[in-house]
């Protein structure tokens, strides 16, 4: 039986060029592609696939949220992050969201394969280039040195995630498929909670926290 791929990547082009070497693998599968992390969330509650490859800098809902959901939402489902960035707040994000990989973008396509395939049966796989990351965090967190989460929720993560990269409300709303004033109620929220009141605060705070690199 071929393991169903679900490829996640604002880069069509990108996409495209795993898609062909993926389907060059007699026992795997792309089942669906996705522009953005809402996109995915979407394809793995439809499709549930076996592992979503999943870039981490989408716009609109970004890899590590879209991960939370799929994993919390979808029990089964592997996620591999692809990304450019080694910065522990990416991979440690990604891997507290329930990520079961993590690969830099620079890797062969062997390496990927490899991936998928170590997931699949249950393993974490992380690049070579992310593992001092991935060891420094877990010593942070054994040592208890590791700093306190914000405390949003994840409807929050989301709207916060929408202002900064320049939804209105009314857009927000619509995406979210919930009220404005819900919307309104949510960002007041996210800035008493996080104890910022701008949007150029909220903007270095996101960032910092590998929520959006409003470079996609």
């Amino acid at each position: 039986m071929s393991i169903r791929i679900v490829l996640a990547d604002d880069h069509k082009i990108l996409r495209a060029g795993l898609r062909a070497m993926i389907v060059e693998q007699p026992d795997m599968e792309v089942v669906g592609e996705a522009e953005n992390g809402r996109m995915a969330v979407d394809l793995a509650r439809a499709l549930s696939p076996d592992v979503v490859v999943m870039d981490i800098g989408m716009p609109d809902l970004n890899g590590i949220e879209a991960t939370r959901q799929i994993v919390a939402e979808i029990p089964g489902v592997k996620i591999i992050g692809l990304s450019m960035y080694s910065d522990r707040r990416y991979v440690a994000g990604l891997f507290a969201a329930g990520a079961s990989g993590y690969l830099l973008k620079d890797i062969e396509f062997e390496e990927l394969i490899k991936a998928i395939q170590a997931v699949v049966a249950g393993q974490v796989y992380v690049s070579s280039g992310v593992t001092s990351v991935v060891i420094e965090d877990y010593v942070h967190r054994i040592s208890g040195t590791e700093g306190g989460a914000s405390g949003l929720t994840s409807r929050e993560r989301e709207v916060l995630q929408l202002m900064v990269e320049g939804w209105s409300t009314k857009q927000i709303a619509y995406e979210l498929e919930v009220s404005i004033k819900t919307v309104e109620s949510h960002r007041h929220r996210v800035m008493k909670k996080l104890d910022l009141h701008n949007i150029a605060d909220l903007t270095k705070y996101a960032i910092r926290a590998g929520m959006t690199s409003l470079e996609t």
